[in-house]
């Protein structure tokens, strides 16, 4: 029976969908890379975690189950295929206006999904949300419409959709790669990398949120600093 007929297939685990995908692997990993960041319908699949554990495969420290994953052309085509996909994502936002988000509630869209994207939008500026955004699942996926229906210049989201694409893909990528051995090691070797994949998930997300809560503190403490300043400088009655 295919994975994706199959009752045990988890739509969650990234290695499911690997060995769903075979000796097809890398197509595989780059077309998930552009539906989840191009595609509004694309923000279930998982993204840190399918990097992540690219990477354990590339490395040939976990058996292969027929998937072939070249380090190299991940590296390559991972960022060009994301870039692509926000890009789109964009695209449509610009042409479409705030009518692309103007349907009901459903299993694969929310209205707080926009408002979560608009909020970071808001919050950090164009430029450093459209980087950050690749590290928050479903942001990373609703950022980008929403950054073309705010009039964000296609140019200058071009240039911060490629410095986050390459930040957060190849950077998940060579982490997954070049600790392979050691999480291979301390889970008491590959036939145990069931057992722990959805804790990994889990953890991998909570990891790849750093950069964000790393500028949510700096952002108030300039926040704070700025309030202080004007407090001091302001004449007392």
């Amino acid at each position: 029976m295919p994975p994706l007929a199959s009752a045990d297939f988890n739509p969650l685990d990234p290695k499911a969908w690997l060995e769903l995908f075979g000796p097809a692997a890398l197509f595989g990993v780059c077309f998930i890379l552009f539906a989840e960041t191009g595609l509004m319908i694309g923000f279930f699949l998982p993204g840190d975690s399918l990097l992540f554990i690219a990477g354990v495969f590339a490395s040939g420290f976990l058996e292969s189950h027929g998937v072939q994953l070249p380090i190299g052309w991940l590296l390559v085509l991972g960022p060009i295929c994301a870039i692509i996909g926000a890009q789109l994502g964009h695209w449509l936002g610009a042409k479409y206006g705030p009518r692309m988000f103007n349907k009901p509630d459903s299993r694969l869209f929310k209205q707080d999904y926009v408002r979560k994207a608009e909020h970071y939008f808001v919050k950090f500026g164009p430029r450093r949300a459209v980087v950050l955004a690749r590290f928050i699942p479903i942001v990373r996926t609703f950022l980008n419409p929403v950054a073309g229906v705010l009039g964000m210049p296609a140019k200058q989201f071009f240039v911060w959709n490629v410095v986050g694409a390459i930040l957060w893909v190849d950077g998940i990528l060579l982490a997954g790669y070049l600790l392979a051995e050691q999480i291979i090691t301390a889970i008491g070797g590959p036939e145990h990398i069931d057992k722990y994949i959805l804790p990994m998930v889990f953890l991998i997300v909570f990891l790849s949120l750093i950069p964000v809560f790393i500028e949510m503190i700096r952002d108030r403490r300039r926040s704070g600093a700025t309030r202080g300043w004007a407090a001091a400088t302001t004449p007392s009655s």
